[in-house]
């Protein structure tokens, strides 16, 4: 097999069997509270009615879609059903993002002499659970249908510049024997949170606080455990299909 070929074919695997995990535990710890929250957001979409005067028949179906349906997208936009055809979608969201991110932790991990075992690999999945959820989620913690959000652009830009200097700074803590690069690496993980992610205008908003904080925890959590899956997939998979360790060292390296 080529590099390329290794790389994707574990990426591939690893990122398959990890998706299918996350929206096992997505089904029974995150999507509850989003479907709550969304009853929250519903209630506000609902259009207050002028009992004065008779309404017509197009108004009085669009003040009933929020009721009909789980989320309100607006007229002419498409939502999955709930049920089997949510699940589906969200499967393959999952499936399709855990590849991408066992790409990245592959591509990576084998610039640095590639994941051994699932021991090291569940090191690895820490360092991903650090840099893509943990760190941006100190400054953007996950929300829910109906709360208030800053500029898009702007929460982009922050959470890409987080998440490449906290790579970066790990990077050099971890793999440099070096205490001025340690201390430029921790530099590095502490300046986004300095400059702080961009935030709404108002934090006002119908879901109750208590529904949020359960939802950034079991968010982390879930991350948490995806995190290290995925890594140990990894490990596994490169050891058990690719050979031994000094075949493996040829192979990639």
């Amino acid at each position: 097999m080529t590099l390329f070929r290794n790389v994707v074919f574990v990426a591939a695997i690893a990122g398959l069997l990890a998706g299918i995990v996350m929206t096992a535990m997505q089904a029974y710890a995150t999507v509850p509270l989003i479907l709550q929250a969304e009853t929250f957001e519903n209630s506000e979409a609902a259009p207050a009615h002028d009992h004065s005067a008779p309404a017509d028949a197009a108004t009085t179906t669009e003040a009933a879609a929020p009721a009909a349906h789980s989320h309100d997208h607006g007229e002419g936009a498409w939502a999955p059903a709930d049920g089997f055809e949510r699940y589906a979608y969200t499967a393959a969201a999952n499936i399709v993002t855990a590849i991408g991110f066992a790409l990245v932790l592959v591509a990576v991990s084998e610039a640095f002499g590639g994941i051994v075992n699932w021991r090291q690999g569940l090191f690895w999945g820490f360092a991903g659970f650090a840099v893509f959820t943990l760190a941006p989620g100190l400054g953007l913690p996950p929300e829910l249908p109906a709360m208030p959000a800053a500029d898009l652009a702007a929460r982009q830009v922050w959470w890409i510049g987080t998440v490449a200097a906290t790579a970066i700074g790990l990077a050099l803590i971890a793999f440099r024997n070096s205490v001025p690069l340690a201390v430029v690496g921790l530099v590095l993980i502490v300046v986004p949170h300095i400059i702080g992610a961009p935030q709404p205008e108002s934090h006002e908003s119908p879901i109750p606080e208590s529904l949020h904080h359960q939802f950034v925890v079991a968010a982390t959590i879930t991350s948490l455990i995806f995190w290290v899956v995925l890594g140990g997939l990894v490990g596994l998979i490169r050891g058990r299909f690719l050979g031994s360790e000094t075949e493996l060292q040829r192979s990639f390296a």
